[in-house]
């Protein structure tokens, strides 16, 4: 009678160890940011090493890439930049699997390598303690036991890890390899990856700044805002003339929207000034406090960009607050710090001239959305947000420009920024259908502080039509148009200007955002059937 020799373990050959090792070095990185993500909401969400590394390489990146991400990706450009980041650590991952699965050396120094980059990452942000590595050294640890674990997986039947012949048993193929084993333990390990991450960044989102603000009862201002009727013209695709909240942009250099709850909040107002002033949040609502209707504008935005939004603000004045304080003569700069340590420069003459600068505490009959600098903004109209619009902000230095360049002026952005004049076809989109007869044409306008007397529209090369404009609310809102085109068939381009209150005429020069705003005349392609 013919005996069968029992079932053997699928052999792995030596060209397939670098494929599994691969495989290996993917899901250790994988458990290694998982674990962190978990523990580092329990932390303080922006001590991830993701976050972290993440938020230097935002800092370190130059201000052309910065504008390309931005004018290419959006809202998105975030999201985008911590893709990338992920892909390239899976890239390295994979390579340095594949190498230490015969080399577990070099696995343990890249581990080491890349726990040293994200604890440095953690500590250089601004106001780091010794307990924000936390969340790194977690990290490491889990990787480290996932690739003991996996790499003993891979060893061949009857072969220790301990064994002083690991290495070479391994590296070999000797005996059977248990390829079904390994795949259940990389299955495992991926899904303690994927659940530890999820989980922490669920737990993120519960911040204590939500519970915070929804406590959060603003009081009535005792200056309010009135937009006069016809401010809207309620065209359909045009612009409403509020941005919803959900809606307005949002560009900053935080990759994990800072989390300040009202009762933890304070200002400090100090530098080039005769009495150095705090304030919390319960002192700066007890201030009078004025309602506005303000537009704020990106200084990324493009011609005919979507970086520009209005709202109607409630805030305490600045003005008074920096009079209380005593402005020195020569203190020509306003430095202003969020809490994740990112500053701005503003003319003090500017936000002294009688506008309406305020610190912000509402937005749209709401206080602050966090992703919007709860508790407390700056805004001074008519100058682009990079240096004004301090989100989450905690300092407030009287210094000079001579001495002190914030953090996009040392990026090469100019000091002074006032919002250039420009308008925008909202309706039709570019390359639109439209049935010939009447179309209107619709969009918005804006040159904050001086206000928009006057705009026009070209259709192709013809004479420019002035178009109806809305009523409007103050200088420093943007102010709704439309005209009323008899289109015929064919194929179209459009383009807009505008006239701004002091009578200059929105220039045709096309210039790129860098390095104070963008000029040009936006225009679009129509196809009228």
């Amino acid at each position: 009678m013919q005996t069968m020799a029992p079932p053997q373990p699928a052999v792995t050959r030596r060209p397939h160890l670098a494929a599994l090792g691969a495989l290996m070095g993917a899901v250790t990185a994988a458990v290694a940011i998982g674990v962190a993500h978990l523990v580092a909401a329990f932390v303080d969400p922006e001590t991830s090493p993701l976050i972290t590394v993440g938020q230097a390489a935002i800092d370190l990146t130059p201000a052309w890439l910065k504008d390309f991400a931005i004018r290419t990706f959006g809202a998105n450009d975030k999201r985008v930049l911590l893709l990338g980041i992920g892909a390239v650590l899976l890239v390295a991952a994979v390579v340095i699997g594949a190498i230490a699965v015969r080399r577990p050396d070099i696995g343990g120094i890249a581990l080491v390598t890349f726990g040293l980059v994200g604890m440095i990452a953690t500590l250089t942000r601004p106001g780091a303690g010794a307990a924000d590595v936390i969340p790194t050294l977690a990290g490491i640890g889990a990787g480290a036991g996932t690739f003991v674990i996996l790499r003993r997986s891979l060893l061949p039947s009857g072969v220790d890890a301990g064994d002083g012949d690991a290495t070479h048993a391994v590296d070999r193929g000797a005996g059977a390899i248990d390829r079904r084993r390994f795949f259940w333990t990389a299955a495992g390990g991926a899904a303690v990856a994927l659940v530890a991450g999820g989980a922490g960044r669920i737990i993120a989102r519960r911040t204590a700044a939500d519970e915070s603000r929804a406590a959060v009862r603003i009081p009535a201002p005792g200056s309010k805002a009135v937009a006069p009727s016809g401010v809207d013209l309620d065209a359909n695709g045009l612009s409403p003339f509020f941005t919803p909240n959900d809606r307005f942009y949002r560009v900053d250099t935080a990759l994990l929207v800072p989390s300040v709850m009202a009762e933890d909040w304070g200002l400090r107002i100090h530098g080039m000034v005769d009495h150095e002033i705090t304030l919390d949040y319960g002192q700066l609502l007890d201030r009078s406090l004025i309602e506005r209707d303000i537009t704020l504008a990106c200084v990324s935005n493009p011609v005919g960009g979507s970086y520009i939004g209005n709202a109607r603000w409630i805030g305490a004045p600045l003005k008074p607050l920096l009079e209380e304080a005593g402005v020195h003569q020569g203190a020509d700069q306003i430095v202003t710090t969020s809490v994740d340590g990112f500053t701005v420069g503003t003319p003090t003459a500017v936000a002294m001239d009688g506008r309406d600068a305020m610190l912000a505490v509402a937005m749209n009959g709401e206080p602050l959305p966090i992703a919007h600098g709860f508790p407390v903004r700056m805004i001074v109209p008519g100058l682009y947000g990079y240096v004004s619009a301090t989100k989450w902000i905690s300092d407030m230095e009287l210094t000079t420009f001579a001495a002190f360049d914030p953090y996009w002026i040392k990026r090469g952005w100019a000091e002074q920024a006032p919002i250039k004049t420009e308008s925008r076809i909202d309706t039709p989109r570019s390359f639109a259908h439209v049935a010939a007869g009447t179309v209107p044409i619709a969009g918005i306008a804006w040159a904050q502080h001086r206000g928009i007397d006057r705009v026009e529209v070209q259709i192709d090369d013809g004479p420019w039509m002035q178009a109806e404009l809305s009523a409007q609310d103050t200088v420093d809102t943007w102010r709704q148009w439309v005209v009323r085109w008899n289109a015929t068939s064919g194929e179209h381009r459009v383009r807009v200007r505008a006239t701004d209150g002091d009578g200059a005429v929105q220039t045709a020069a096309r210039a790129e955002p860098f390095p104070n705003g963008a000029t040009g005349l936006h225009e679009i392609v129509v196809r009228v059937d």
